[in-house]
């Protein structure tokens, strides 16, 4: 899949430039491969308090395979809806180091990784897990500026080594890592910024993207209070800068591209379920937005291709996503659709 990621972005340069970022930095060495790892979490990971601000239990994290390793960790519960008990049997997970990974680690360079769990035991959420990690690849492969995924098939052991379960799940970049990448810096301290202040062509795509996956639940201008700028998306930009900010997606499992159980639509935006698309877009940027849906078009193949080729994603899923993807390329093929969703962009 890598391979199919860097002709992709080899394809892409013009967004690149359009949003002023220059790759400064190659990947850590967790995200310089798309192989899936192999590994094993241990911990008292069924006693972990899903309190906000509940103090981290010890593990150990040991990578099997070629290059083994084992590094002593934190875990925490992290996330707002899959925290919940009611909603996720097993939380995601913040895994911090409590050493600093040697240069020979493929850990080197991370202090704490977000990891994506799967929620429920059955195989319908792993599969969710799974799709999500595909959507990260899907933005990787229309820009540099995202954040990146590394799948892994994981075993979870209490403190005595004995098996809790044995499923998929992801690490996914720190953004601080993106904007290295980018030679770009992270936006921090700030809850609100105004429309004016994001980079167009970076803000169309982020729009349009979200509208191909029929994802809702984000904000590219606000955040709560206490906590950076924005909801579901973090802001990058050159030093210092206040303008040309460029928004980085995150937490599609509310996607309708996903359809998780739980997943509803945001309170304050009328559609019956996550499937029904809504564009919004800012009519500021309409002109970028028809610019990045012209050239997505032509990656139409490269991005199926992805989706096709997420690992252990299964036959049945890969259909209904390659169905409900089919559908937004078809609605954005059409000149007359496209005008509309124009049209229905928030001022």
């Amino acid at each position: 899949m890598r391979l199919v990621l860097q002709a992709a972005l080899a394809a892409t340069m013009f967004t690149i430039l359009a949003d002023g970022a220059v790759a400064a930095d190659g990947p850590r060495p967790l995200f310089a491969s798309d192989s899936v790892l192999t590994l094993t979490l241990k911990g008292p990971i069924q006693d972990i308090s899903r309190n906000v601000g509940a103090k981290p239990v010890p593990g150990l994290l040991t990578v099997t395979g070629a290059a083994p390793e084992s590094l002593p960790i934190q875990l925490s519960t992290r996330g707002i809806t899959r925290r919940k008990k009611e909603i996720c049997a097993f939380p995601p997970l913040r895994v911090e180091f409590t050493q600093k990974p040697g240069k020979t680690s493929l850990f080197r360079g991370q202090k704490r990784l977000k990891l994506v769990t799967h929620c429920q035991a059955s195989d319908r959420y792993q599969q969710d897990t799974l799709l999500e990690y595909a959507i990260y690849k899907l933005y990787n492969a229309l820009t540099p500026a995202g954040f990146d995924a590394r799948l892994a098939k994981i075993d979870y052991v209490d403190e005595g080594g004995r098996p809790i379960v044995s499923r998929y799940g992801f690490f996914l970049e720190d953004v601080s890592d993106v904007a290295d990448r980018n030679g770009l810096d992270r936006l921090r301290g700030v809850n609100h910024i105004t429309i004016s202040q994001l980079d167009p062509a970076a803000a169309a795509r982020f729009a349009v993207f979200e509208y191909m996956i029929s994802n809702l639940d984000w904000a590219m201008t606000a955040s709560p209070v206490g906590v950076d700028c924005c909801h579901n998306s973090r802001l990058i930009g050159a030093q210092g800068a206040t303008t040309g900010l460029i928004p980085l997606p995150y937490d599609f499992d509310y996607s309708g591209l996903i359809n998780a159980p739980y997943a509803v639509p945001p309170e304050n935006i009328p559609v019956a379920n996550v499937r029904v698309r809504r564009y919004r877009g800012f009519c500021a940027h309409n002109e970028q937005a028809q610019t990045f849906i012209a050239d997505l078009l032509t990656r139409r193949a490269a991005l199926f291709a992805i989706l096709d080729s997420t690992p252990q994603l299964s036959g049945s899923m890969r259909e209904q996503a390659d169905d409900y993807l089919n559908g937004s390329f078809d609605q954005i093929n059409t000149p007359a659709h496209v005008a509309d969703l124009m049209k229905s962009c928030l001022r």
